[in-house]
């Protein structure tokens, strides 16, 4: 008989405990589990979101390097194409000013040759009236006959 009650009070005691344990001591244990289980499925789920968020910024940064290429492409073309534009309107105003340069040099060499005209009608016209006087042995006066020289020198 000593068996039979020892096992029953080991039966009640063991009951006893477990049911202390179910009252007292699990509530905490499983309320610690479940705030583990939380923080832990938090964490992945972060480190999930910072796998995205990174993925992302990836993307956004090679979209972004993509178009700073673009950008520096667009400006190298248009610095290239503003430089052709350069020498082109360079060489433009070196033609321009050759021309007008030639312009000038033709027109002082037209003077030139008109002034020289009129010196050599003018040293033909004191010629031909030392040639006449000398002729004629008798002087001529120049203002006497200055329209008539005039229009030797314009004939000549």
């Amino acid at each position: 008989m000593n068996l039979n009650l020892t096992l029953i009070g080991q039966a009640i005691a063991f009951a006893f405990f477990v049911w202390f344990c179910m009252k007292f001591v699990w509530p905490p244990v499983t309320q610690a589990l479940q705030e583990r289980q939380k923080k832990i499925a938090d964490g992945l789920d972060a480190a999930s979101r910072a796998s995205r968020d990174l993925e992302l910024a990836e993307e956004q940064v090679n979209e972004t390097l993509r178009e700073s290429k673009e950008q520096a492409a667009e400006i190298l073309e248009q610095a290239h194409k503003r430089s052709n534009q350069m020498i082109d309107e360079a060489r433009e105003q070196a033609r321009q000013e050759g021309e007008r340069m030639i312009t000038s040099a033709k027109s002082e060499i037209e003077q030139e040759v008109n002034r020289a005209k009129d010196e050599l009608r003018v040293q033909v016209s004191r010629l031909a009236i030392l040639g006449a006087e000398r002729i004629l042995e008798s002087s001529i006066d120049e203002k006497q006959h200055g329209k008539l020289v005039d229009k030797l020198a314009k004939e000549l």
